[in-house]
């Protein structure tokens, strides 16, 4: 057995004075920022949330780890960073995380690897679906009033996998083998819903029950609430355009460009190339609307067309809408290209938060994963939205969230009557986290 007392050799001296490094400092974590997650968790109670979904089997006189314990701790693990379920067993006796999950810091450690891992395993197929629904029901309890509009960015990511999953599939386009998750935020980063599926491109007859769930999981909530469907040209189908017309959705979509669409900008091609070659400008835009549609499509839908010429020559794209208000510049620039806002949420949830590690066997495990690291995003998001506007911290990505808040070393002190934290005087972010705490009460829940 290690003796803690031993100093830690192989250290050189400073100023002259040797170094005398010991493994005493007693109860010590480098991730009390944890505490702040655990505030925001507490306020919009996700974990209390997806645990409600899940029939748990096991005997109440024999349980020492609740499911919301359990999800709480293994959300707070990924959005510190440890995304493995194997993390569990090095975090179990953190002081941090056990304050975290409301438990003493010298109390019972939390939960293993091993529990995590039948955790992930023990949701069916029913309990996902209800799952799905109470993530809708999050995101609408995250507005403080009634949003009398809100918009819905809808998109895939491919999600490579290296062994035997269900539902893998290879994608030639990646080669490799893996999953295409739909993944649906809001305008403003809220996450909205997950799914899992193989990695292909989805059809029509696909997106449209997809759709059809998650708005009427948002009217069940909000029934008169107009809703904005923006994606691009993958979720342009006959099925989902249709669907939206009958089901009072509005769209904007992508539509790849065809023959038919070009013949209506081919005059205006050829003047902005003019325009360009007589300007000095780097680039010359413009656009043209007008109705048309594809041979498979019930009715002729508005087109725009943006036709942008530059150095690197002409480059032409186009979209589709049943919005009937709106410049055609305005509706290409001002709505639709924000979509490329969902990219960045998406890198927010998948890269900042690991929501690619789908490596169990089963697709209802890879399913609840999706929801775990969902919840993740949840707790980071309310932490950046405690932030005041006018701080860099308000627009920050999560990774760098982590750094600066949750990455804080502390010394953990258990009193009889209180618990103390000893946090470094030099913490260059201190003041902030003063804000953020006082500011997380103020979340709508």
């Amino acid at each position: 057995m290690n003796d803690l007392t031993l100093p830690l050799s192989g250290l050189s001296s400073v100023g002259g004075k040797s170094v005398v490094a010991r493994f005493d400092g007693g109860m010590l974590s480098s991730n009390s920022g944890v505490l702040a997650l655990a505030e925001v968790e507490k306020r919009l109670r996700v974990a209390d949330r997806v645990a409600r979904c899940i029939d748990d089997p096991r005997r109440p006189d024999q349980i020492i780890h609740s499911l919301a314990d359990m999800i709480g701790f293994r959300m707070k693990m990924i959005a510190a960073g440890y995304e493995d379920g194997n993390d569990a067993n090095r975090l179990r006796c953190d002081p941090v995380f056990k304050m975290a999950q409301d438990a003493l810091p010298s109390g019972r450690d939390l939960a293993s690897q091993s529990t995590m891992c039948r955790l992930e395993n023990l949701p069916g197929v029913r309990e996902l679906v209800v799952m799905g629904r109470a993530m809708v029901d999050l995101y609408c309890a995250s507005f403080r009033q009634v949003p009398k509009r809100i918009v819905l960015d809808i998109d895939d990511t491919f999600d490579a996998v290296h062994g035997g999953q269900q539902l893998r599939l290879f994608n030639a386009h990646h080669d490799e083998y893996g999953f295409q998750p739909i993944v649906v935020f809001d305008g403003d980063g809220r996450f909205v819903g997950a799914v899992l599926r193989p990695a292909k491109r989805p059809s029509g007859a696909e997106i449209r029950p997809h759709l059809r769930r998650l708005v009427r999981a948002i009217r069940s909530n909000w029934p008169d609430t107009g809703i904005l469907i923006r994606a691009d040209g993958h979720y342009c189908s006959p099925q989902v355009i249709d669907w939206c017309r009958a089901n009072d959705v509005d769209f904007i979509l992508g539509v790849a460009p065809t023959t038919t669409l070009r013949k209506h900008v081919a005059d205006l091609e050829t003047s902005t190339m003019a325009r360009f070659e007589a300007s000095k400008t780097n680039k010359v835009r413009r656009f043209k609307e007008f109705f048309d549609g594809a041979a498979s499509w019930s009715r002729v839908e508005r087109i725009i067309a943006r036709v942008e010429v530059g150095a690197q020559g002409a480059d032409t794209r186009f979209i589709v809408t049943n919005l009937a208000s709106g410049k055609a510049k305005a509706l290409y620039e001002d709505v639709y290209c924000r979509r490329g806002a969902a990219e960045n949420h998406i890198k927010s949830w998948k890269t900042h938060l690991a929501a690619d590690r789908t490596s169990c066997t089963r697709a209802t495990a890879n399913q609840f994963r999706l929801f775990l690291h969902a919840g993740a995003y949840w707790l980071m998001w309310g932490l950046r939205a405690a932030m005041p506007k006018r701080s860099s911290f308000a627009v920050a990505q999560f990774d760098t969230l982590r750094l600066r808040l949750i990455k804080i070393a502390a010394r953990v002190v258990e009193m009889k009557t209180q618990i103390r934290l000893h946090l470094p005087t030099s913490c260059p972010d201190q003041r902030i986290l003063r804000i953020v705490l006082s500011r997380i009460p103020q979340l709508a829940t």
